[in-house]
């Protein structure tokens, strides 16, 4: 069964390939005034995206739609412009961003706050591929990236591995960089919680993967830019979607937008809940989000974030592999007793202001402020604690001139502070009756303190016509303070922890061979640094021999635009090498020593395939398979008398595929997607070995404008429609303590099904 997909995809790949001429497609063309293509337009119909331009200024509308069609285009270097597209020809050309005289390009700071500005292709996940997915759904459509695997456990519990990095981290994602809106949400010690955010309110996700973004961190695992929906000048609607599902699955997401010359203003509000398919899975989440821009005139602009999550959600946990076999959905055994849960509140705020000293160089500022209240009884303890983080960003960006062509220079730097505040307190579950969780003695109380400086500059240089340059590097401070507020005299635990810096360049190289063939190169240096914790001993005596880890990314590629566009396909090979890898042995029940193991080597191979295919009656057919081939090894692991040097590293697939078929045909559209993970090794010793697993969805939407401002949209869908019973994520290196067994297995989500309404009114 796992091969069928692939055959499937194939015969259709070259069904389409062969029969381009067949079509009839709606595409457009955008210059400037000196006639010079435009790219990364954005093409708008009833506020939302369906097209992009490409190097040559080329669109083609992948979707049924009549003519005439009334469109915004939409360019960070040009005024928005609305036109009307009236009739059929391969290529209509457009002045559509035309002004009483061209813009010179003009680097704005605060699109480098929401973008990478990598001249390397980086990975894009739009609003449109979110919305091919449950609205529930925010991993499925990340795991289409080749290079990039979430394993899910619950709704509240990712871990997100970026080519191996990651997936010796035993919950959670630390070894990313993660920005909303240009604001990180990534806190003091690395620890990244997307799970905060709602699908349905994201515009876009830029993935950079390795440490390419400078101005980001140069984290070894890459960096995730989440931006939220916006409205375009001169709108103001009003979007409801309601969701239910299997499982008590309700899920309403309402939003409220409106824009113009000078103020932008988006409201959103999400409620979701479900009972679970698992035994103690509860879930039920409220979450705010506010963002806002006043421009005070050209010069000066200010923006407003505000998110706040409230949410409650039960603990399954894992479970071993004969509970796993026996009935996934059950809890594991403890964490059913207890009754196991987290209860979160969190909010990130921030300001940023931008000005422009001159149509070529400008300044974005932001501050920012966040907070978490985090509570977990879990059956060995109780952990009730809060965070603070605030800091500040500021980003340069200067345009200059090189060789008589234009070039760009940006620096700046970023500092954030938290405070964590945690204890533990003895949990006696057992006496209370089959209630849960109930509070007994205090274990432990501590306070860490934790300061990151990132410093960072990137100059970007056109050498040739065709070849382009960009170097950057960043530097990186970081210290702890532990504070232990339980214990007196000589069994204070108090402790500082001072890292060196580090110094981490990066180049990059893009030569572009024609508008439609390009390669690339990148050589970059990254690090990790291991969290407060890890820097502990279970005795709570701070390691002072524990160092980051560092490593060097080696990547090249190529992009290719094929069939007038038609067919985009991009290709890549990397190789990192990782040193003083970071690794957590579970010494006990909730007990770890972090310690510096070793090397380790990632390399593979990213494939990335799209082809549409437009018919004259308005049918369209658009297949697309994302795949990568890995191989990541320790090259220098000893584990105590364990040799494991030579070994697979653990938790990481040896290969994913993911693929799927657009159809669609005037309002309908049916989207249909598999996922194929291969094995991965469950131990360091690689004596365990997950099964390989394929999960198969489909989603089938209908929308239509009832009236000028009215629009109503209706959807169905079906999750793994072959019931393929498989674990979305795994604990790795799991020890059995006692007579019990190690519980390895994340059950994935059987057989499930979701419909909505959506309905949006614009004034």
């Amino acid at each position: 069964m796992n091969f069928i997909p692939y055959k499937i995809m194939a015969v259709i790949f070259l069904i389409a390939i062969i029969n381009p001429l067949y079509a009839q497609e709606i595409s457009g063309r955008i210059f400037n005034f000196e006639d010079s293509p435009i790219s990364n337009v954005s093409i708008i119909l009833n506020y939302e995206e369906i097209a992009k331009t490409n190097s040559e200024g080329l669109f083609t509308l992948t979707g049924s739609y009549k003519l005439p069609l009334k469109l915004k285009l939409e360019h960070p270097d040009y005024y928005i412009k609305s036109v009307t597209l009236s009739q059929y020809k391969t290529v209509l050309k457009l002045t559509a961003l035309d002004t009483t005289e061209d813009l010179e390009k003009v680097i704005i700071s605060s699109a480098y706050q929401k973008e990478s500005k990598v001249i390397i292709p980086t990975s894009k996940i739009s609003s449109q591929k979110f919305d091919e997915y449950s609205p529930t759904d925010l991993v499925s459509a990340i795991n289409e990236t080749p290079g990039v695997y979430i394993q899910s456990g619950a709704l509240n519990t990712n871990r997100i591995v970026i080519r191996g990095v990651g997936s010796r981290t035993l919950y959670g994602t630390n070894k990313i960089r993660a920005y909303f809106n240009g604001i990180p949400i990534t806190n003091g010690t690395g620890d990244t919680s997307i799970d905060a955010f709602d699908p349905e309110d994201i515009e876009n996700l830029e993935i950079v993967k390795g440490p390419k973004a400078t101005q980001y961190g140069t984290n070894l695992g890459g960096t995730l830019l989440l931006n939220s929906k916006t409205a375009l000048e001169g709108e103001t609607y009003f979007r409801n979607n309601f969701t239910v599902g299997s499982f008590g699955l309700i899920k309403n997401n309402v939003s409220v937008a409106t824009a113009n010359q000078k103020l932008a203003l988006n409201i959103n509000y999400d409620h979701l809940e479900t009972d679970g398919f698992r035994d103690n899975s509860n879930y039920n989440r409220n979450a705010l989000l506010l963002t806002s821009n006043y421009k005070f005139n050209d010069k000066n602009e200010i923006g407003v974030l505000v998110n706040y999550t409230d949410y409650y959600a039960q603990i399954p946990s894992s479970i071993s592999k004969s509970k796993f076999e026996e009935d996934p959905s059950q809890a594991a055994f403890t964490w059913g007793s207890s009754k196991g849960y987290e209860d979160n509140k969190q909010i990130l705020t921030g300001i940023s202001y931008t000005h422009r000293f001159s149509k070529n160089f400008s300044n974005t500022t932001s501050i920012f402020y966040s907070y978490l209240d985090h509570y977990e009884p879990r059956p060995f303890n109780i952990l009730d604690e809060f965070t603070t983080g605030y800091g500040a960003r500021t980003l340069f960006a200067k345009d200059f001139k090189f060789l008589e062509t234009k070039a760009n220079l940006s620096f700046g730097g970023e500092l954030y502070k938290d405070e964590y505040h945690w204890k533990t307190i003895e949990n006696r579950y057992e006496d209370n009756n089959g209630n849960g969780s109930l509070e007994g003695e205090l274990l432990s109380d501590n306070i860490e303190k934790r300061n990151n400086l990132n410093v960072f500059a990137t100059v970007t240089l056109p050498l040739t016509e065709k070849l382009k340059a960009q170097l950057g590097i960043n530097m990186n401070t970081t210290n702890y303070n532990f504070k232990d507020e339980f214990n007196l005299d000589e069994n204070n635990k108090d402790a500082d922890r001072n890292f060196d810096p580090i110094f981490a360049p990066n180049l990059n190289v893009l030569y572009q061979f024609t508008s439609n063939v390009s390669a690339y190169a990148n050589i970059s240096r990254g690090f990790n640094y291991p969290s407060i914790e890890e820097t502990l001993t279970p005795e709570g005596v701070v390691n002072p021999d524990l160092g980051p880890e560092t490593g060097f990314n080696y990547e090249i590629g190529s992009e290719v635009y094929l069939f007038n566009s038609a067919l985009h396909m991009q290709l890549s090979a990397y190789l990192l090498d990782i040193d003083n890898l970071l690794v957590a042995d579970r010494v006990g029940d909730d007990q770890y020593i972090g310690r510096n193991a070793g090397k380790t080597e990632h390399k593979g191979i990213e494939l990335s395939l799209l082809y549409t295919h437009m018919f004259a009656n308005g049918f369209y057919i658009s297949p697309y398979v994302n795949a990568e081939f890995s191989n990541n090894r320790f090259i220098d692991f000893v584990d105590d008398t364990n040799n494991y040097s030579g070994n697979e590293l653990t938790g990481v697939p040896n290969k994913k595929v993911n693929g799927g078929i657009h159809i669609g045909f005037k309002n309908l559209v049916l989207n249909t997607n598999f996922l194929h993970i291969g094995d991965m090794p469950l131990d360091d010793a690689n004596t365990l070995n997950s099964d390989p697993y394929t999960v198969l969805n489909a989603k089938l939407s209908y929308s239509k404008d009832i009236t000028e401002h009215l629009f109503v949209g209706l959807n169905v869908g079906l999750n793994n429609f072959t019931n393929e019973t498989y674990a979305s994520s795994i604990l790795i290196n799991a020890v059995g303590f006692g007579n019990s067994e190690p519980r390895y297995y994340y059950p994935g989500m059987p057989r499930n099904w979701f419909g909505g309404i959506k309905i949006g009114y614009t004034i």
